[in-house]
């Protein structure tokens, strides 16, 4: 119901067309860490508004880095999509965006979620939003024991805890953002904890983390909120069934605020196709497509007050987040990645 909607409203709302002359056959090449299959849908309306057609080479955000690295001024790519805030504010440092000017972009993405503005612009801007959350098993595991990540290191939960891989960058950013507030002594010493309440060794993704959790494989774990919320849409008996068995938690509401990482876009420093890559991103900005994030992707959109039907996203309601700078989180987790391999965080 969601889709039909947004392709309606996503075809009705641009109004991003280029000169016909100029979108003819004109191609944008993406390269992107979103492996979403129902992105599927923005890129399809934009190609239909704008006669731009996109061509997209896929990798996670470490892997499209180096790609950019190693083709240097020969790249051909536009727009590159990361699902990382850290890895976009590194790959910013490493002069890999071309920072651009845009009203667009400046009034409706919030200052916290895109790059500080230079001289030529700001080089990357976030478009949704995800928190990281603590599930937990309502059968073996009280909520106000798991209300803070730091609760994850009580020795209570000895034999309690999986996690994805501790360098995955989903969990390396709420370990620099954890850096940024317990210190190096606190933060390793919060490591060695979480992993000597481990019940298993970190493997698989954040659904596969839901999923132990429900079974009673282990009894608390972390996940990106849009993976639970699409499990809590989900009409297949064994997602319902998990969802049942676990509740979870928006974490540290009582200090700092739960951790929360951004999907952003920025145009490739040498680009080709600099107007059509400032149209795409300024798109991924319209109400349409923000409504899209929310509604087809169980992402919160970054642009303010926008009214989304999403009852998943509802049901976790308002919440406080946390607002250290994601410069500071980035600069942490060269730090945060020698701990893991101390602790023997895997």
């Amino acid at each position: 119901m969601f889709r039909a909607r947004l392709a309606g409203l996503l075809a009705a709302a641009l109004t991003l067309a280029l000169p016909a002359a100029r979108a003819q056959d004109a191609v944008l090449n993406l390269y992107s860490a979103r492996h979403y299959q129902t992105d599927e849908a923005l890129y399809a309306n934009f190609t239909k508004a704008t006669g731009i057609r996109i061509q997209r080479i896929e990798a996670d955000d470490a892997g499209i880095l180096a790609r950019l690295k190693t083709e240097g001024a020969a790249s051909p790519a536009d727009v590159v999509l990361l699902v990382d805030a850290a890895r976009l504010d590194m790959a910013e440092r490493e002069g890999l965006f071309l920072p651009f000017k845009s009203a667009t972009l400046e009034q409706r993405v919030p200052a916290q979620y895109h790059a500080a503005a230079g001289p030529q612009g700001s080089a990357w801007w976030g478009f949704s939003t995800r928190a990281r959350v603590i599930v937990y098993n309502k059968l073996s595991v009280p909520r106000e024991q798991v209300l803070r990540y730091e609760d994850l290191a009580d020795p209570r939960h000895k034999g309690k805890v999986c996690t994805r891989s501790g360098s995955h960058p989903y969990n390396l950013s709420l370990f620099g953002s954890l850096y940024e507030r317990l210190g190096a002594q606190g933060m390793e010493k919060w490591l060695a904890g979480v992993v000597a309440n481990m019940a298993r060794a970190p493997k698989g993704g954040d659904t596969d983390q839901i999923r132990a959790v429900a079974s009673g494989e282990c009894q608390i774990g972390l996940s990106n909120s849009y993976y639970l919320a699409r499990m809590m849409l989900s009409k297949k008996p064994e997602d319902q069934a998990a969802v049942e068995q676990i509740g979870f938690v928006l974490p540290n509401q009582r200090d700092q605020g739960a951790h929360v990482n951004i999907a952003g876009g920025a145009i490739a420093r040498h680009s080709k196709n600099r107007e059509a890559a400032q149209r795409f991103l300024e798109y991924l900005a319209s109400d349409a497509a923000q409504r899209y994030f929310a509604e087809g992707n169980n992402e919160w959109p970054v642009v303010a007050g926008l009214r989304t039907e999403n009852p998943a996203l509802k049901s976790m309601g308002e919440f406080k987040a946390e607002t250290i700078p994601l410069s500071r989180v980035a600069g942490n987790i060269a730090a945060v990645q020698q701990m893991l391999d101390r602790v023997g965080y895997k």
